[in-house]
C-alpha cells in the first residue's frame, strides 16, 4: 500500500473522530439503507445496543486505520475478525455494502474534506483490508 494512500486515511480519519457517535449513526442508516436485509445482523433489543455497535466500529476502525503505518501486523488481526464475522452470519456480499456505506459516511462527515484523492484512499484500503478478511473466512 502506497504512503501516499495510508496519508489521506490516517489524516482524513483524524477530521472524523471528532464526529464519531454521529458517524457511526450515518454509517449504520446507510449500511440499512442500502441492504435493509443486514439489520438483522446487528443487535437492536436492548436500548443503547446501536449505541454500543456505533463504538465497536468507530474503535476497530480507528484500531485499523492507525494499523496501516504497520501493515503486517495488522494483516493477523483482519484476518481474526473476518473469521469472527462468519460466526455474525456476515457473507462476502455483504463487505461490498459495508464499503459502500463507508464511502457515503465519509462523503458526509467530510463534506468538501472528501475529495476524489481521499475517495480513492479509503476505497483502496477498504478493499484491502475486505479481500484480508474475506480470505481468511472463505
Amino acid at each position: 500500500m502506497e504512503a501516499k494512500t495510508v496519508s489521506l486515511v490516517q489524516e482524513s480519519f483524524e477530521k472524523v473522530k471528532p464526529i464519531a457517535p454521529a458517524a457511526a449513526e450515518i454509517f449504520y442508516s446507510k449500511l440499512f439503507e442500502l441492504d435493509p436485509a443486514l439489520k438483522p445482523l446487528f443487535p437492536t433489543n436492548k436500548e443503547g445496543a446501536m449505541v454500543e455497535q456505533g463504538n465497536k466500529l468507530m474503535t476497530m476502525l480507528g484500531a485499523a486505520v492507525a494499523g496501516l503505518s504497520n501493515i503486517e501486523a495488522l494483516i493477523p488481526v483482519l484476518e481474526g475478525l473476518g473469521k469472527r464475522h462468519v460466526d455474525y452470519k456476515v457473507e462476502p456480499s455483504h463487505y461490498d455494502t459495508v464499503g459502500a456505506a463507508l464511502l457515503g459516511t465519509l462523503e458526509a462527515g467530510l463534506g468538501d474534506d472528501f475529495t476524489v484523492e481521499v475517495k480513492n484512499a479509503w476505497a483502496d484500503v477498504y478493499g484491502t483490508m475486505a479481500d484480508v478478511m474475506i480470505k481468511a473466512s472463505y
